[in-house]
């Protein structure tokens, strides 16, 4: 049985959050809220965890995951940011996006475009998230709570609680949570690229 906290969304309770890293760092895979949706979230390091994400989404390896980190200087070390990338970025985070950028040698293999060695990053407007990365210390990979069959992300922890609490180690729930996905732009190329259009507006820095 997953271990379930009510969370409060604006001043979370830290320890509910420290019993959720403990558990990350002994391989938990985790539901939480993010600024956007529900998501699935395990350590970096933890290729066992990113697994059992794999198979309750039946996703294949080529799959993308975000990286979901707490500011600008933990993106620093896992992909390349150039000064046109960086302004951009501090400008639109914390926010609901994702950035596609060329990946550093930190980052790892099973999480890059294996043909253009790029990695999705993220920094959520979400209290919680922040609250729970400062004191796991490192970023989390992460995927949308979104199960095989359904057209949309899950989004009230009550109702999806008996769906997939056997499925994983600790539930956050803050609430009902949004739908509407991150939206995606690549600067991996040098250019602004918008990829999805999610939640999101990047409209001022689209040519």
């Amino acid at each position: 049985m997953s271990l379930y906290f009510k969370v409060h969304p604006v001043n979370p309770q830290r320890r509910f959050l420290e019993r959720t890293a403990d558990s990350l760092r002994e391989g938990a895979v985790i539901v939480y809220p993010t600024d956007s949706t529900y998501a699935l979230g395990c350590r970096l390091a933890d290729k066992a965890a990113l697994d059992r994400i794999r198979a309750l989404r039946r996703i294949d390896a080529n799959h993308e995951f975000s990286l979901v980190c707490r500011d600008l200087s933990q993106i620093a070390n896992y992909a390349r940011v150039d000064n046109s990338a960086y302004r951009l970025i501090r400008a639109l985070t914390p926010g609901p996006f994702t950035f596609v950028l060329k990946a550093t040698h930190e980052a790892p293999r099973r999480l890059q475009d294996p043909k253009k060695r790029s990695v999705g990053i993220r920094v959520p407007s979400n209290k919680i998230v922040d609250a729970l990365l400062d004191i796991l210390g490192e970023p989390l990979i992460s995927s949308t709570l979104q199960l095989p069959g359904d057209d949309l992300p899950l989004t009230d922890p009550e109702e999806f609680r008996p769906r997939i609490e056997k499925h994983v180690d600790v539930i956050l729930d803050a609430g009902v949570c949004g739908v509407d996905p991150t939206t995606v732009l690549d600067l991996s190329q040098g250019t602004v690229k918008l990829l999805r259009q999610g939640k999101g507006d990047a409209s001022a820095f689209l040519v």
